[in-house]
């Protein structure tokens, strides 16, 4: 165990230092001009093969090399024919270079059967199966709920008050409040809630002399209150259900 753990860090940190450490801006923005004509974009490729087999330390596995090196030169690729470099982009161009990374790994401990037992045994797990469906509620539908319920005082705000605030910013604040809560009532560090709330009480808080201030604290309460009961109720129900 403790050997595959060691060969999936060392591709990794090739990855890291691939992508991260040893692509100077510049030369970003010259396959992002250039795109398939760029000398770096091959390059760039061909570092990601070869600092993966230094890691290694095994020549013979110059084929892992080659996987990952051809890989990551087709999903830059892809990346390039993209029309914007958004945060969405990004986290699927590397979900991608992960997941060669993840397979070359597996191929090398020879793990494909193990994990296909590791997944079944997780699908049947009452506790995980829990958590999972509690994470994937918090984030989705319990901010769609929030939203119809308080859709009404929003567009009275809106109308009464210029928006001021960054585009879909209060959706975020309340996905991430819910992962945080419910993440605390799971590893029962419920007094950390407190500390939340209070938090975000301050960062939220709105200058009373400003037009429709009162009206915007009231929204924001009733927001951060629906939010945060749905998560404890649910966090509980999954405490009772899987613990």
């Amino acid at each position: 165990m403790n050997e595959a753990i060691i060969i999936l860090l060392q591709l990794l940190l090739a990855h890291v230092l691939t992508d991260f450490i040893l692509q100077p801006t510049r030369f970003i923005k010259h396959k992002r001009r250039l795109k398939q004509k760029s000398w770096f974009l091959y390059v760039h490729s061909i570092i990601a093969g070869l600092l993966s087999l230094l890691f290694l330390q095994d020549l013979e596995l110059w084929y892992i090399a080659l996987f990952i090196g051809v890989t990551h030169f087709f999903i830059d690729l892809w990346k390039l024919q993209q029309r914007k470099d958004n945060l969405r982009i990004f986290l699927f161009d590397q979900f991608l270079h992960l997941l060669m990374i993840f397979l070359a790994w597996l191929y090398l401990i020879e793990g494909f059967i193990e994990i296909l037992s590791i997944l079944q045994n997780l699908l049947t797990n009452t506790y995980l199966l829990a958590v999972l469906v509690g994470y994937l509620l918090i984030i989705f539908p319990a901010g769609f709920l929030i939203g119809k319920a308080t859709q009404r005082w929003q567009e009275e705000i809106e109308v009464a008050h210029k928006k001021n605030s960054l585009e879909a910013a209060g959706r975020y604040i309340g996905i991430f409040e819910r992962i945080l809560v419910l993440t605390f009532i799971l590893t029962d560090n419920f007094s950390a809630i407190g500390f939340l709330i209070a938090a975000k009480s301050i960062l939220r808080f709105s200058d009373k002399s400003e037009s429709g201030a009162r009206k915007q604290t009231e929204y924001v309460l009733i927001g951060t209150l629906m939010s945060f009961a749905i998560t404890i109720v649910l966090g509980l129900l999954i405490r009772q259900l899987a613990f």
